[in-house]
């Protein structure tokens, strides 16, 4: 039987991140995908003004009605939670179901370059520290990390040393194997991580394309998921991952709309 997924994030009504990116490429790799929206969002975050809707009350009411029926997950994977009140919802639901053996995947979505996303406040922090608790594997950017981690962030980037003592400092939140994407690693931009299997760190390097798309990281972590779940290496699945969205915004770079994100289903035949 196939492993079934469940995708706990945002749902964008314009524009193609979070669940709108992750849903089609994981249901593309034949995985039975589910949605639990944290937020139902007007559009993109991107173009500065939008709509969110706190979905915090439809959760409490979904939880009971699985168990209920007997729902169960192969794989969860949390992306944008809304509120603290929200966040110990999902992690509660999460620790329970990982106690069946059921896979936790966690992207805090925060930030990017320095700076929190529009609509993102202090408190959403927290709510992701609670998150980090209960996960198997955590993919922070550079910034969520810092914002995690109480440590500065450094435009001029780190050392392979500071690196890896950040990737520790998140270990100590609670998941057991982590990544940070985004990382200018003694001047290369690089991925980072540290799988807990092997007990052993890594670090993978790439080139940068000076275009920002919103949903990169969706498509990064849907990808990443996928290869995981056909049980491939985590240092295997992180350069796949790593090269597709590589691939990706090369293709895209001269869209007019940018703010919408990639365009995801005209290229799910490369993934």
């Amino acid at each position: 039987m196939k492993r079934q997924i469940l995708l706990i994030n945002d749902m964008a009504g314009y524009g193609k991140v979070a669940t709108a990116a992750m849903l089609p490429i994981l249901s593309y790799m034949g995985l039975p995908v589910y949605n639990l929206p944290t937020a139902l969002v007007s559009n993109t975050l991107d173009y500065g003004k939008f709509n969110i809707l706190d979905t915090t009350d439809y959760i409490t009411g979904v939880f009971p009605v699985w168990k209920e029926l007997g729902f169960r997950f192969d794989a969860i994977a949390t992306g944008f939670i809304a509120s603290e009140r929200q966040a110990g919802i999902i992690s509660k639901y999460c620790l329970e179901q990982a106690k069946n053996g059921t896979t936790i995947f966690v992207d805090p979505i925060m930030g990017d370059e320095g700076k929190l996303y529009n609509g993102v406040t202090p408190s959403t922090i927290n709510s992701m520290r609670e998150m980090l608790s209960v996960a198997h594997l955590i993919y922070p950017n550079y910034t969520e990390a810092c914002y995690l981690t109480d440590t500065p962030y450094c435009e001029e980037g780190v050392t392979e040393k500071e690196a890896y003592r950040l990737v520790d400092t998140l270990r100590v939140l609670g998941p057991k194997s982590v990544i940070i994407t985004s990382m200018l690693i003694d001047g290369q931009h690089c991925v980072i991580g540290y799988n807990h299997k092997e007990k052993e760190y890594f670090t993978l390097d790439y080139t940068e394309i000076p275009v920002h798309f919103p949903g990169t990281g969706d498509i990064f972590s849907a990808v990443l998921i996928g290869y995981l779940l056909r049980d491939e290496q985590l240092i295997v699945s992180t350069r796949i991952a790593m090269d597709t969205v590589a691939k990706l915004i090369d293709l895209n770079k001269d869209n007019e709309d940018k703010n919408r994100g990639i365009p995801i289903e005209n290229y799910l035949s490369m993934i």
